[in-house]
C-alpha cells in the first residue's frame, strides 16, 4: 500500500487529494532522493522479491528530476558518482554471492561448477537489437513522464513489456539449447520405481481415529440411527483414503543449492542475478526467470553502471581533447609571440647595425676631415714659415752689412 501511495505521489503529486500541504522543495534538498534524480533508485527495482528494500524514505519527484537535469546540463550539480557507488555495492554483493555458490557447487560436484555464462549464451543479434529498442523506449517513456504525457508513457511502457517478454522467450530458447548440450554429457537419472502394491499402514493417531469412527458407527446402528451411522462410516473410509494418498512429486524447478546433494540436481548459475537454474528446466521456466523482476533489476543495474562509466570516459576524453586543443592554441600563440619577438629583435639588430655603420662612417668622415684639416694646417704653417724666412734672412743680411 505504501509503495502504491508513493507511486501516486510521484505521478500526481503529494497533494492529489487536496489534504496535504505542499512543500516548496528544491532538487538539492536533503530529503530528496539523489539516486532517483540520477535515473535509478534501487528501492524501485526489486519490489515484491527477496531483494525488496521497501519504499524509499526520500522524496521522488518528476519535477525535481527535470530541474536537476537542467542544472546538470549547465554543469551546476552532478550526482552520478553517488548513483555509481550505490549500484556498484549491489553488483559487488551479487558477484560475491555468485562466487560463494560456485564454490559450493564445485565442492559437491566438479561438473556443476562449470557454469554456463548466461550473458554470453543468450547474446544473439536479435536479442541485442531488442535490448537497444527497450532502452530507447524506456528513455522515451521517461521523456513523456517529464512532460506529463501519461497516455504516451503508458503506451511506451506497454511496448517495453511486450519486447521484454519476446526477449525472455528468445533467451530461454538459446539457454535451453545450451542446457541440452550440457545435459547430454551428464548421467541420466534413474527411472522412477513403480508404486508398491502393498498399502501403507496408517500412523497410530490416524488408526485410533478410524477405530473411534467405526465404533461410533456401530453404536449408532444399534440405536437405529442409520443416517448418522452411515455418516460415521464415510468419515472412517475418508481417513483410510488419506493414508493411501501418495505424496505429490516434488517440483524440480524449486530446488536450491541446499538440496544439491540430496536431489542430485545439476544446477547452473545465472551470472547476472545469481539465481540457480537446473539443466532439466523447461523453456517456460527459463522464460519466467529471464522475465522476472530480480533478473531484470540486476540487468538494469549492470547496464546503468556501464552507461555511467561510458559517460565518465567520454567526458574525460572531451576534457582531454579540450585541454590538448588549448595547449595547441597556446603553443601557436607562443610561436607567434616568439616569431614576432624574433622579428622585432632582428629589426632591432638591423637598425643597430645600420646605426653602427652610420656612426662608423661618420667617424671615418670625421677622421678624414681631421686628417685633411691637419694636413692643410701643416701646409699653411709651412708656407707661412717659408714666406717669413727670406724676409728675416734679408733683414739679417742687411743688418750684418751695416
Amino acid at each position: 500500500m505504501d509503495a502504491i501511495r508513493k507511486q501516486l505521489d510521484v505521478l500526481m503529486g503529494a497533494n492529489r487529494n487536496g489534504d496535504v500541504q505542499e512543500v516548496n522543495r528544491k532538487y538539492y534538498d536533503r530529503d530528496v532522493c539523489r539516486l532517483y534524480l540520477s535515473g535509478l533508485c534501487p528501492h524501485d527495482l526489486f519490489q515484491l522479491t527477496k531483494m525488496d528494500m521497501g519504499p524509499c524514505p526520500k522524496v521522488h519527484s518528476l519535477q525535481l528530476r527535470k530541474e536537476y537535469r537542467e542544472a546538470k546540463a549547465k554543469g551546476v550539480d552532478n550526482y552520478d558518482r553517488e548513483l555509481e557507488d550505490a549500484i556498484d555495492r549491489l553488483i559487488v554483493e551479487c558477484d560475491r554471492k555468485i562466487g560463494r555458490a560456485l564454490k559450493r557447487l564445485q565442492e559437491e560436484d566438479a561438473k556443476a561448477a562449470i557454469a554456463i555464462s548466461v550473458s554470453e549464451v543468450t547474446q544473439s543479434p536479435e536479442i541485442l537489437e531488442l535490448s537497444e529498442k527497450i532502452k530507447e523506449k524506456m528513455k522515451e517513456a521517461d521523456i513523456h513522464d517529464l512532460e506529463g504525457k501519461m497516455d504516451l508513457k503508458i503506451r511506451a511502457l506497454e511496448l517495453v513489456e511486450e519486447m521484454r517478454t519476446k526477449r525472455a522467450d528468445q533467451q530461454a530458447v538459446l539457454l535451453l539449447e545450451a542446457f541440452n548440450k550440457d545435459r547430454a554429457s551428464l548421467p541420466q537419472p534413474a527411472p522412477a520405481q513403480p508404486p508398491s502394491s502393498a498399502l501403507p499402514t496408517p500412523d497410530p493417531r490416524t488408526q485410533e481415529m478410524i477405530n473411534e469412527k467405526l465404533k461410533k458407527a456401530e453404536d449408532l446402528g444399534e440405536q437405529g440411527m442409520v443416517d448418522e451411522a452411515q455418516k460415521a462410516l464415510e468419515e472412517a473410509e475418508a481417513l483410510k483414503k488419506l493414508t493411501v494418498r501418495r505424496e505429490p512429486a516434488a517440483d524440480s524447478t524449486k530446488y536450491t543449492a541446499v538440496d544439491v546433494r540430496i536431489t542430485d540436481q545439476k544446477l547452473r548459475l545465472c551470472d547476472i542475478c545469481g539465481a540457480f537454474l537446473s539443466v532439466y528446466d523447461s523453456d517456460r521456466r527459463l522464460a519466467d526467470h529471464f522475465g522476472g523482476k530480480l533478473h531484470l533489476g540486476y540487468m538494469l543495474v549492470r547496464d546503468k553502471l556501464t552507461e555511467l562509466l561510458d559517460e565518465k570516459a567520454n567526458l574525460r576524453n572531451e576534457r582531454s581533447k579540450e585541454r590538448n586543443s588549448k595547449e595547441r592554441e597556446s603553443s601557436k600563440d607562443r610561436e607567434k609571440e616568439r616569431g614576432s619577438s624574433h622579428e622585432r629583435r632582428r629589426d632591432y639588430d638591423r637598425r643597430s647595425r645600420d646605426r653602427d655603420r652610420h656612426h662608423d662612417r661618420d667617424r671615418e668622415q670625421d677622421k678624414d676631415y681631421d686628417r685633411s684639416h691637419s694636413r692643410s694646417r701643416r701646409r699653411s704653417r709651412s708656407r707661412s714659415r717659408s714666406r717669413d724666412r727670406p724676409r728675416d734672412y734679408d733683414r739679417h743680411r742687411r743688418h750684418n752689412r751695416y
